[in-house]
């Protein structure tokens, strides 16, 4: 392995202390390598190298395994260079053989503790707690940290969407990656959008039940209702009115009643008990 000041080297007598009591306080990457292991000397550099750069924030050890066959043993060390990334006592990812550095930090950032995740957890806090302000500014602080976060972005479009802000959440959204536009949760949210703005844009809930009693052909009504009982979380009445529009009128708001009821399954993930019964009442119709 390379020379560094550096004592990476950790044994079965401390691997307890550095490996599990360390990943507590911050990851840990586990370099499980051996002297006659060419790849692992390819490898050894690159993680050296970050493992500088997330200084305060990764902690890097290396495992010889001809020293230390039973750590090997124990973590199912199959290949040579095998890497290990430890939290809070526990292994949560790997990789094996020789990655070329941009893979090795991709890797890295995807366990890496920022001091905008720990704002970001205080403003779900916040928001789970019904101050949504208080959210909304500090997820302004972290956006000022990490400007291109995108999982800062959704979080604050979601957060907009129920404040009523449903233009400026969309706004926000547009301005995501394609490739993370295509995301289920991004998804899910640009489906929850669309519902919230027609559910603003007719009447109450009551007179719209009122009105779908009275005029059962009155779609727009049922549309109206549908999106929102999905604002309000009542999947299934929601389905129930979309699925009623696909039955009475195939044409009407180009298809709504199944695309909405798509949507709908958007939302709910696309499983469960509910999805499932709604998508066959559906191909029933279609067939």
């Amino acid at each position: 392995m390379s020379d560094v000041s550096h004592d990476y080297n950790v044994t079965e007598k401390d691997f307890t202390r550095r490996v599990i009591d360390g990943s507590r306080r911050t990851p840990v990457l586990v370099d499980f390598w051996a002297p006659w292991c060419a790849p692992c000397k390819m490898l050894a550099p690159v993680l050296e190298k970050l493992a500088e750069a997330y200084r305060g924030l990764l902690t890097l050890v290396k495992i010889n395994t001809d020293s230390e066959p039973r750590l090997a043993r124990d973590y199912d060390v199959r290949a040579l260079p095998m890497v290990k990334i430890f939290k809070n006592g526990r292994i949560v990812d790997e990789f094996m053989g020789v990655l070329p550095e941009s893979a090795v930090r991709a890797f890295i950032e995807r366990h890496i503790e920022r001091e905008s995740d720990k704002i970001r957890r205080q403003a779900q806090a916040s928001f789970e707690a019904g101050d949504t302000y208080t959210a909304l500014g500090l997820l302004r602080q972290a956006a000022e940290l990490e400007p291109e976060n995108t999982a800062l972005k959704i979080d604050t479009a979601r957060m907009l969407m129920h404040t009523g802000a449903i233009d400026e959440a969309q706004a926000i959204l547009n301005t995501l990656p394609v490739n993370v536009g295509l995301n289920a949760e991004v998804k899910q949210l640009k489906a929850q959008l669309d519902f919230a703005r027609t559910a603003a844009s007719g009447a109450d809930h009551t007179d719209l039940e009122e009105t779908v009693a009275t005029n059962p052909n009155d779609l727009q009504a049922r549309y109206r209702l549908s999106a929102q009982r999905v604002v309000r979380g009542e999947y299934e009445g929601a389905l129930e009115q979309l699925f009623e529009i696909m039955r009475r009128d195939r044409v009407f708001g180009d298809d709504a009643g199944r695309k909405g009821m798509l949507s709908v399954f958007e939302i709910l993930g696309g499983r469960g008990e509910l999805v499932s019964r709604y998508r066959a009442k559906m191909v029933n119709i279609l067939h």
